[in-house]
């Protein structure tokens, strides 16, 4: 793994994360992102879902059904205590193995920045191909914002422990976007809990009508 020390950072940082975890106050973006979802309640996947707050519960809440992937069983611990209706996967989400087309929506909050920027173009891959037709994708974004660098895959101490982080810019993030054949909905950037990122809500296009 080329940043062997995430899954031990996340270890050390759950107890810390837990107690701050009311700090960032997504209530917006989980308001812009259901509006933009299906009325009905679907399927949806949380790659990087910490301890299941606010992301996961809010599509519980909302009777969706959600699988959560993260590194860490500290922090799987914590989801497991927060949001038991969740479905919990211990594995790097660029390796876990899921169903093609299962999901209507795919979220990666605070959470796709930790993986190096060289592995961005597959990941989108794969995010897209466990889409459905129509789905949706969030995911947070690292900028020059947050690291003082136009492109950059490195450490930063967040909570008392040295974290990665790895972006590119905003234009080149938009043609890994396109490649992937992932349609960019809405890309800004937020500042919450006193942290700028970009935030982008894609869609992987719909199922053609048959003539």
């Amino acid at each position: 793994m080329p940043y062997p020390d995430l899954k031990l950072a996340y270890e050390a940082l759950a107890e810390t994360y837990d107690a701050n975890r009311g700090a960032f106050d997504m209530s917006a973006v989980l308001a812009d992102l259901f509006a933009r979802l299906p009325p009905t309640p679907g399927e949806a996947l949380d790659l990087g879902c910490g301890a299941g707050e606010p992301v996961v519960a809010a599509f519980i809440e909302r009777g969706w059904r959600v699988t959560g992937v993260d590194l860490s069983p500290a922090m799987l611990a914590l989801a497991e205590r927060y949001v038991p209706a969740m479905q919990r996967m211990l594995g790097d989400m660029r390796a876990v193995e899921l169903p093609a087309g299962r999901f209507d929506a795919v979220t990666a909050v605070y959470s796709l920045f930790h993986v190096p920027s060289a592995d961005h173009p597959a990941l989108f891959a794969r995010i897209r191909s466990w889409l459905r037709p129509g789905g949706t994708l969030l995911f947070t974004y690292a900028t020059r914002a947050y690291t003082g660098a136009e492109r950059f895959d490195g450490t930063k101490t967040f909570l008392g422990q040295e974290l990665f982080y790895s972006h590119l810019t905003p234009a080149e993030l938009e043609g890994q976007l396109e490649v992937a054949r992932l349609a960019v909905a809405d890309m800004r950037e937020r500042d919450i809990g006193g942290e700028p990122f970009l935030w982008v809500t894609a869609t992987r296009e719909p199922a053609k009508k048959p003539r």
